[in-house]
């Protein structure tokens, strides 16, 4: 739930700051500023996406707000066992544990490579599923993006409007401030919806994606290095070079002193 723990950090800031300066959350509660912002946004999105690029709001949010577990350590165990395997039976040995691997990207790369397919023609493949997969993503991702750029300009579009009234109407000078203040709440609105939700959505489920993509990758080097017939030491290695590099580990200085103190192998 890291997605929504952020959004409510800052809701909260902002809440403590205001009434830290004296303010009270209630002078906020806008009901036309709210439905300007989040009506307006919501059908320029509409205007320019599609009105079934926009039914998948919810499901977006969803997974925006719960973390996204990778799977890469359950991926290169996997598959360092179907490398050893292959090398020690060969292929053909493979093909009574494919239908038990969950993950459908690796059970089709392992099927096709089972099959016979030329590497090359495995690869093509399954880079045009990896590609496929990121143009999907990319759907929902550029959808919360452009709603974090209309969020903010409609906030203005309503001071300007919250203005114009207030301009129209100066036969009351004693509540001028308390309407001009009710105008502005309309930019509040839109920066904060774009800062708060939008932008940060767009930027999560963005870094999903890579994290996705990353696993695929990771998982294509290792089919067709199976395919190659390579040791599943080179496999291991490989996985680990897709992988990314391990964090390091910091050492005390007396563990240190230790290792230096043990010479190395020939």
């Amino acid at each position: 739930m890291d997605g929504a723990l952020g959004i409510m950090i800052c809701l909260g800031a902002m809440m403590v700051a205001d009434v830290l300066d004296g303010g009270s959350p209630a002078a906020f509660i806008n009901p036309s500023a709210i439905l300007l912002i989040f009506g307006a946004t919501f059908g320029a999105t509409i205007a320019s996406t599609s009105m079934k690029q926009f039914m998948t709001f919810p499901k977006l949010i969803g997974m925006s707000m719960k973390p996204r577990v990778s799977d890469i350590d359950s991926i290169r165990e996997t598959l360092i066992k179907f490398a050893e395997r292959a090398r020690r039976e060969g292929l053909l040995a493979l093909e009574a544990d494919v239908e038990a691997v969950e993950d459908p990207f690796i059970r089709r790369g392992l099927q096709m490579v089972i099959d016979g397919l030329e590497p090359d023609t495995v690869e093509e493949i399954l880079e045009i599923e990896t590609e496929s997969m990121q143009a999907r993503h990319m759907k929902g991702i550029d959808m919360f993006a452009k709603m974090g750029g209309y969020s903010p300009t409609f906030g203005v579009l309503g001071t300007v409007m919250g203005l114009v009234s207030v301009l129209s109407n100066l036969s009351d000078p004693s509540g001028l401030g308390e309407s001009i203040a009710t105008a502005f709440i309309a930019t509040l609105f839109g920066v904060g919806a774009a800062n708060i939700l939008w932008l940060p959505i767009s930027a999560n489920l963005k870094g999903k994606d890579q994290s996705e993509v990353k696993e695929r990758r990771l998982a294509l080097a290792a089919i067709l290095a199976i395919q190659a017939g390579d040791n599943p030491r080179i496999v291991a290695q490989k996985l680990r070079a897709h992988a990314g590099p391990e964090p390091e580990v910091v050492e005390s200085p007396e563990k240190a002193a230790a290792g230096a103190a043990i010479p190395e192998a020939a």
